[in-house]
């Protein structure tokens, strides 16, 4: 098992990777979902696609999750 500064700077490469991805996509859904409320309120047939508009931000962190992986299996 190597210790040393290389794996600690991988492993804060990884929680950045997911905690701005995080970041990014909590202040992007509480933009959309303000606004999809207002919509929703004039328009109750409008959910589906706010429900969507609210999920695609989301992907964000996956992706997020998926670079901490690599870096964490690669970057060791």
């Amino acid at each position: 098992m190597e210790s040393g500064i290389g794996i600690d700077l991988t492993a804060i490469g990884a929680g950045l990777a997911i905690g701005l991805a995080a970041i990014g996509t909590g202040l992007a859904q509480a933009r959309i979902g303000a606004a999809g409320a207002g919509v929703i309120a004039e328009k109750p047939e409008a959910l589906g696609t706010i429900i969507l508009l609210v999920a695609i931000p989301e992907t964000m962190v996956i992706l997020g999750f998926a670079v901490a992986a690599m870096v964490l299996l690669l970057g060791g």
